[in-house]
Formats: C-alpha cells, sequence, structure tokens
C-alpha cells in the first residue's frame, strides 16, 4: 500500500512542494517497513524528497582520482620471522596515509566469503513481509532490520537497508538472527575477528608495542555485524547510498560482492574502490586515531546510489573497545606520549556514545571536540 501511495504522491509532488512535511513523509515510510529495496521493486522513477541531498553534496559525487588506488596488503607471510617487519611497515604506512587498505590471503576460504555475501544477500532478497519482522529501531543491541540507522537524525535520508547482529558483549539472541543468514552472519564472526585479531597485532607493533596489546586492551572484544544491501536507484545522482562519514570504533573489516560503490577521501580526491576478488577491505576508526595520538588516521568515506540492477552487498563488522579505563575514560596511550605530547585529551565513554547516536553520520566529530 504505501509503494502505490508513493508513486503516486511522486506524480504529484510538483504540485504539492510547499505543502511538503518531511518527518512526516519520514515516519510513513519507515513505518511501511519496506526499506528502500521495497521502494526500488515497486517501479517508482522519482525518489521521495527526504532521500535527496544538497548540491554541495550531489557537486562532489563524481570520483576525482585517475589513477590513485587503495594500497593492497599480501598477509601470506605474516608469521615469517623475515617478512612480518616488511608487513608491518606496510601496514603502518597505509593506515597513516590512507586509513584504509585491502588485504589478499587473510586465510579465509574463498568459499566462505561468498557463502557469507550469499547470506546477507538471500535475507534482503525476502519478501518484505518476512523481513518486517525484524524491523525496529534499536541501535545499540540485539538483531535489527531497518532501512537508515540514522533515519531520523540526518539531514537527508541514503539509499540502503540494513541488519544489524549485535555479537559481543552482549551477543544477540541466536534465535533472533534471521535463518536465511544465521549459520553464516556467526561463522563470520569467528573468520572477521582472525583476521582483526591479526591486523591489530601488526598496528601495535608499527606503534612499537608489543603484539599482544591491542587484545589486551579488549579492542576486538565489541563487535557489530552490518550486512548492506544497495538496490538499485532510479535518480542515483540526486542522492548516495551512505552518507561520507569515519567509523566512530578501532577497526572495521568489510567484505563486499563485485559491485563498486565504495568512495575513499584521500587528500583533496574522492577515490573509487575496486574490491580485488577475494580480499578484505580494512579501515580505521577514530577510536585508534585517538589512541595511537595521530599516528594512524581515520579517513572519510561514502557509498554512491547504486545506478546497477544488481544490488550492492557489503557485509561489515566493526570492531571496538569494550573494557574502558577504571575511571570511564580513554585517551591517547600513554607509552605513545614519551616523546610526543598528547594530540587529544581524554574523554569518556559516555561523552563517546553521546556523540554518536545524538546526530547523524559524520567525519571525526569527536576528533574534533577532543583535539589540544
Amino acid at each position: 500500500i504505501y509503494r502505490e501511495r508513493e508513486r503516486e504522491r511522486m506524480a504529484t509532488l510538483g504540485a504539492t512542494t510547499d505543502h511538503y512535511d518531511r518527518m512526516n513523509e519520514v515516519k510513513e515510510f519507515d513505518e511501511s517497513k519496506t526499506g528502500v529495496k521495497g521502494l526500488s521493486e515497486s517501479g517508482i522513477t522519482s525518489i521521495p524528497k527526504f532521500f535527496i541531498h544538497p548540491p554541495e553534496t550531489l557537486s562532489s559525487l563524481k570520483s576525482t582520482s585517475i589513477c590513485s588506488e587503495i594500497p593492497v596488503i599480501d598477509l601470506s607471510n605474516v608469521n615469517s620471522g623475515s617478512e612480518r617487519p616488511k608487513i608491518v611497515e606496510q601496514i603502518k604506512e597505509a593506515a597513516k596515509t590512507w586509513g584504509f587498505f585491502q588485504v589478499i590471503n587473510h586465510g579465509v576460504p574463498v568459499s566462505v566469503l561468498d557463502e557469507t555475501v550469499a547470506a546477507i544477500e538471500a535475507f534482503h532478497e525476502q519478501p518484505t513481509e518476512v523481513k518486517a519482522k525484524h524491523y525496529a529501531r534499536q541501535e545499540g543491541r540485539g538483531v535489527m532490520y531497518a532501512s537508515n540507522n540514522d533515519l531520523y537524525r540526518a539531514k537527508a535520508a541514503s539509499w540502503h537497508d540494513y541488519l544489524q547482529v549485535w555479537i559481543s558483549p552482549e551477543p544477540s539472541k541466536v534465535e533472533d538472527i534471521p535463518v536465511a543468514c544465521r549459520r553464516e552472519v556467526l561463522e563470520w564472526d569467528v573468520h572477521a575477528k582472525k583476521v582483526a585479531e591479526t591486523l591489530m597485532e601488526l598496528l601495535s607493533e608499527g606503534l612499537g608495542l608489543e603484539a599482544g596489546k591491542f587484545k589486551e586492551l579488549t579492542f576486538s572484544d565489541t563487535r557489530l555485524i552490518v550486512g548492506n544491501c544497495y538496490p538499485y536507484c532510479p535518480q542515483p545522482d540526486l542522492t548516495v547510498g551512505l552518507t561520507s562519514h569515519t567509523d566512530p570504533g578501532v577497526l572495521t573489516v568489510l567484505l563486499q560482492n563485485q559491485v563498486n560503490g565504495l568512495q575513499v577521501k584521500h587528500g583533496e580526491e574522492w577515490v573509487d574502490v575496486k574490491p580485488l576478488p577475494g580480499s578484505l577491505i580494512i579501515n580505521i576508526g577514530d577510536f585508534l586515531q585517538i589512541i595511537s595520538n595521530g599516528e594512524y588516521n581515520s579517513v572519510q568515506h561514502r557509498v554512491l546510489a547504486n545506478s546497477k540492477k544488481e544490488p550492492r552487498i557489503c557485509v561489515v563488522e566493526f570492531f571496538n573497545v569494550a573494557k574502558w579505563n577504571e575511571n570511564g575514560s580513554y585517551g591517547p596511550l600513554p607509552e605513545l606520549l614519551t616523546e610526543k605530547p598528547a594530540l587529544y585529551r581524554t574523554f569518556t565513554s559516555q561523552e563517546y556514545h553521546e556523540n554518536f547516536y545524538s546526530k547523524g553520520l559524520d567525519s571525526k566529530s569527536l576528533i574534533e571536540k577532543i583535539k589540544l
């Protein structure tokens, strides 16, 4: 019913622009539980007005880089005494200058990669009435299917739907995870965590710390898996798949199909990320930039609205700290401040979470607040 009304409304939008009630339209869309995939499948040729982004965003959507590509790092010799220092240097350089890199020969079988992506796609391909059972707005816990986690906070909505499954420290109930992807999601956490912890060892060594320092600090113990679907958008030049932002946590591991759309900001350029088959895409979060005292950098990234009929599917696992300091705060690691002054003040767990949940996705807003 909502999709029928949306087609009718878009047909008459020009005559009713003066009476546009954005929040009412957002609420109606949200309560329909169809997601953007439902809108896409309904055959609309114009997107709802609340998805349209401002001119300053739309004018920058083209990639401005001709030849730049994010670094690719081969992990096949990560346990070799002679090769490991070279890999540490490669990752250190990539984390400092790009904030993004791809890893190959990471140890996860290609069959697992393919099954994981296929399972998330299978969930999103289900009829609306099946997916609607999981539709909710409870970001910080459990299982949740929705369109746009910041739908009510963002200035403009983005063209994607997602499935959220909290893994740790408070695991989602297994029976709440959709059957279409339950086994694959739980298995993916095991594989992605292993890759993340290997990378955290290398990143820790890159700072001159012990390999196990990040694990000791519980940097992989808060984990959230998000399965995004970017369906076909009839007006991809008027919206985005995901707004430009930096990730707030420690490290992000991303697996996707071969439909492009991810872009990374490098200097003043937007660079298209072309995923290599079998690779994983890694990026540094704001939290890691802060605790590394700026040695590593989180970087803006975004996803373009999908102009292809095949959906872009990606599986993202976010890794973050679980155990805060005794006084509930964090800042640059003291070991890194012997020769260089702190670039950031300490901040509290409450400050960190309020900063994320009080607004739409954005870039480095916490970093800007605590910069000294």
